[in-house]
């Protein structure tokens, strides 16, 4: 069996842990129950992260740990939800960075305050995005601006779906539109595998979303990659050109998941669950697994996780302003 060198320091540590503070006091200090939520439906890349997660954190952070989808109001009902929870390290949500850092943009009243009512636990994993299209769009469209022209030919047609209203792949989606000064209109979701489904029954020709989410119907020839949204091509779709390469300057976005408790979780539990998280996402098994639905396995200390939202909060503002989406509309 091949043991790597972090699982090795990860075991040294745990049992030095153990040793320091006793088997009592380590019980004793396990919560019983840890309820992960996330916004999105069983089967996507939310609730695999998620997943994988609370296979891991038990035994050593809970006696056990189980996955909650609350899904609605594109992922804010699990936020709200989580907002809500008491502050005793036995709930906690998982959400991409749209429903912290882009929505305070686009609601006037949203539920909550990103930053008031929760606290960072740690960054889950980052990813790009691809747009996809399905059997509605001819095989001899293969790329963006072919895509584009095809809209233009077909303006009934030119739609596209995403996971949610006001996050980055409706965004993602939009701004393609409007570089090729087409009308493409957007379809929520309740995750993006719903969307998928109906784009490759027919339902929609194209959908925007996390790139590790089309893998699976790409290789079964359902549906194709026409771009990536990353500086680079993704590692996950080494043969799909990003949208910078197809003429759309500047367009370079990623995002990523993180986790979070709510506000006035006593600092030592964060602690606790920070380093379970951490040790979980550290795991080859996890690495590998998040890899395989195109997610990059990355973790975070608290403060890293707050300083990261406010910078992609800043920088979202001013494009949600020139996008010209809010919540009524």
């Amino acid at each position: 069996m091949n043991v790597s060198r972090r699982q090795i320091i990860q075991s040294a540590g745990a049992s030095a842990l153990l040793a320091g503070i006793g088997q009592a006091a380590w019980a004793q200090a396990q919560v019983e129950t840890l309820k992960i939520i996330t916004g999105f439906t069983a089967g996507g890349t939310s609730d695999t992260i998620c997943r994988r997660v609370a296979e891991r954190v038990v035994p050593g952070y809970a006696k056990a740990a189980f996955v909650e989808n609350r899904t609605g109001a594109g992922g804010q009902i699990a936020v709200q939800f989580v907002k809500s929870a008491p502050p005793d390290g036995n709930t906690m949500l998982q959400t991409p960075m749209s429903m912290l850092g882009i929505y305070p943009h686009i609601y006037k009243k949203l539920p909550y305050d990103p930053v008031a009512d929760l606290s960072p636990v740690s960054l889950g994993c980052t990813f790009d995005f691809g747009f996809g299209v399905g059997p509605a769009v001819p095989a001899s469209v293969k790329s963006i601006p072919e895509f584009l022209d095809w809209c233009r030919a077909n303006p009934g047609q030119a739609s596209y779906g995403s996971p949610a209203a006001g996050s980055t792949p409706h965004f993602i989606g939009d701004l393609i539109g409007k570089h090729g000064k087409v009308d493409l209109k957007h379809v929520p979701y309740r995750g993006t595998q719903p969307a998928i489904l109906d784009m490759i029954g027919g339902q929609i020709p194209a959908v925007s979303g996390p790139i590790g989410e089309f893998t699976q119907h790409v290789q079964a020839g359902k549906c194709r990659l026409l771009a990536a949204s990353g500086a680079k091509r993704s590692q996950f779709a080494p043969n799909t050109p990003t949208l910078v390469e197809q003429g759309l300057k500047d367009f370079v976005y990623d995002e990523w998941f993180g986790f979070y408790v709510p506000a006035k979780t006593p600092t030592d539990v964060v602690t606790r669950l920070n380093a379970a998280v951490r040790a979980a996402l550290a795991a080859p098994e996890t690495v590998n697994g998040l890899a395989a639905m195109g997610l990059e396995a990355k973790s975070s200390t608290p403060a890293e996780l707050a300083a990261r939202l406010k910078a992609d909060t800043d920088r979202w503002g001013p494009l949600v302003k020139m996008i010209g989406f809010t919540a009524e509309s």
